[in-house]
């Protein structure tokens, strides 16, 4: 077993309902820049010193990050993007792999003059900052994976489903428009009544966004990137050891029915260094079902570490120990 930080973090007892706040925090707009032909929204606040990347999950959008994005820029510049195929970003035709992802939010923050993050991905957005990081490192000061994909096989049982041949005509009848704008509609009621629960409002968000043609059609063919019937087919184990050449932290819940928290821990063995914070009671999403103590050991991480060296020295070296 490892001797690096592995943190446990007991439940807040104040919180009258889930991922509740006190003051909720006024939404960061969203803009837009061209690349390859092809609009991405993203939202971008603050202007510290340093830059924190913060990728959404499938089916997401930025919008998943908007509980702590507002604090998080009172010290650093924040960027989260919507996804090709996701939120307010161009949904063409093409690739939705893992890779061309990452090339996507390369190429963003280049557009934006961002020269290095701290590149934290929430689920599908874990395995997309793993790919960043993986073939572009010059980007990445530190990673963080939050409930991520690609650490594992085992994934939801819908996911597996959703990603069989002929999914595509079953997913019109199961997300009717008319449900949607129901399910809207009562999302508004509650929130005007003071009435949220996150992790239900972030499942109900990705429901909803199916919907719409367009958003179905990216969907499965992000879905069918990277899970088929048996779990998840794409899986970064055989490459962790790299991850010791940069600061790294997991955070998971231990209710995730999604992607199970042993996920969290098989990873943490493999990451030399890594730090492994657990949320208890929380489920797939601790940045909306927990947000204050997100920002806290976020916070923390980053101040505890010194971002990952430029250059490719340390990353041959590491690949040179692991063909041995």
């Amino acid at each position: 077993m490892t001797d690096d930080p592995i943190r446990i973090l007991a439940p807040r007892s104040w919180r009258g309902y889930t991922g509740a706040m006190a003051n909720p925090p006024r939404p960061i707009p969203l803009q837009h820049a061209t690349l390859h032909g092809h609009e991405v929204g993203y939202r971008l606040a603050g202007d510290g010193d340093d830059t924190i990347l913060l990728i959404h999950g499938m089916a997401g959008s930025s919008r998943t990050w908007r509980d702590v994005m507002p604090t998080l820029a009172e010290r650093h510049r924040v960027i989260a993007p919507d996804l090709l195929g996701h939120g307010e970003s161009a949904k063409p035709m093409g690739d939705y792999s893992l890779g061309a992802h990452a090339s996507g939010l390369r190429d963003l923050l280049a557009r934006l003059g961002i020269e290095r993050a701290t590149i934290v991905g929430q689920s599908l957005g874990g395995g997309v900052a793993l790919q960043l990081a993986y073939q572009h490192p010059e980007f990445c000061e530190r990673l963080v994976l939050v409930s991520s994909g690609g650490l594992g096989r085992e994934v939801s049982w819908l996911l597996r489903a959703l990603s069989l041949p002929g999914s595509e005509f079953v997913l019109p009848l199961a997300v009717p428009s008319f449900i949607r704008d129901q399910g809207n509609s009562i999302g508004r009621w509650l929130g005007d009544h003071g009435i949220r629960h996150s992790r239900a409002a972030e499942m109900w968000r990705a429901y909803a966004s199916l919907a719409d043609a367009e958003n179905r059609q990216a969907f499965i063919k992000t879905l069918r990137a990277v899970v088929d019937l048996g779990g998840q087919t794409v899986n970064a184990s055989d490459r962790l050891y790299l991850a010791s050449a940069v600061p790294t932290m997991l955070v998971w819940g231990d209710h995730d029915t999604i992607i199970p928290v042993e996920h969290a821990l098989t990873a943490h063995e493999a990451m030399p260094g890594s730090r492994l914070e657990i949320f208890p009671g929380v489920g797939h999403f601790p940045q909306s079902e927990d947000p204050e103590r997100f920002v806290e050991v976020l916070e923390d991480f980053i101040a505890a570490t010194d971002p990952a060296p430029t250059g490719n020295g340390r990353l041959a070296e590491l690949l040179a120990q692991g063909a041995s």
